[in-house]
């Protein structure tokens, strides 16, 4: 899944002289009250640590009315940063003709409006349950308690809420997805093949329609340096 990364960071957490007594498990705290949290200066949301080393010789005190510390350390960090069009995976705990509400990673909440779902899905109710089931692929159904794919549109950092997309072909029930890799590499494939096919169109008809296309371009190029080469000679 796209939007987990390892960041290792050098940081100095700043303690007050009543913690000096057990400094280690006073830094342990402070780093557990960053988790599940957004850091702008980490630019994710704090999943997991492993602290690599932690130098308490080196601690400094901070000048001031109450004299706090700072210890350096070396860490290990576990962070969720997801982006616009990168794929994740959650499980889908809510579905109704307007939306889709999915769970990723078992704390950050989803929702796929009917919008951003692609017209092969198809909302119906089958044997009292709600699902969307595809037109092409009878097989592939999405409903509650689904593992599903899904594009990331953005990302409200604050609420830790994502807004998803089913629009493009490979994302779906991740359960269907991995069985049919092959098929959704095709359809990429013919989708590339059509979208090549239809810029070549727009280069003929430009020349049709008496426009410098780029071909014609490079065309005249190569017979401008190769009459200069023929004057030279």
């Amino acid at each position: 899944m796209d939007g987990l990364k390892v960041s290792k960071a050098n940081l100095t957490v700043y303690l007050h002289p009543s913690k000096s007594i057990d400094v280690s498990e006073a830094i342990l705290r402070e780093l557990s009250s960053l988790l599940f949290t957004f850091s702008e200066v980490l630019d994710g949301v704090v999943l997991a640590y492993d602290i690599n080393s932690l130098n308490n010789k080196n601690a400094k005190i901070l000048s001031g009315v109450i004299p706090y510390f700072g210890v350096p350390l070396s860490v290990d960090l576990l962070l969720f940063s997801p982006k616009p069009h990168m794929l994740l995976e959650g499980k889908v705990v809510k579905l109704s003709q307007e939306s889709i509400h999915v769970v990723v990673l078992g704390f950050s909440s989803a929702v796929i409006t009917e919008k951003d779902i692609r017209e092969e899905f198809v909302y119906k109710t089958k044997h009292e349950q709600d699902i969307y089931a595809s037109k092409s692929h009878k097989r592939h159904v999405i409903k509650v308690g689904t593992m599903i794919r899904f594009s990331v549109k953005s990302f409200d950092e604050e609420i830790l809420h994502i807004y998803g997309s089913l629009m493009p072909d490979h994302t779906g029930s991740i359960h269907w997805l991995e069985k049919h890799s092959d098929l959704i590499s095709h359809t990429d494939r013919n989708a590339k093949k059509r979208e090549s096919e239809g810029e070549l169109t727009t280069l003929k008809q430009d020349s049709i329609d008496g426009k410098l296309s780029p071909l014609d371009t490079a065309q005249k190029m190569k017979k401008s340096k190769k009459q200069k080469i023929q004057e030279e000679s």
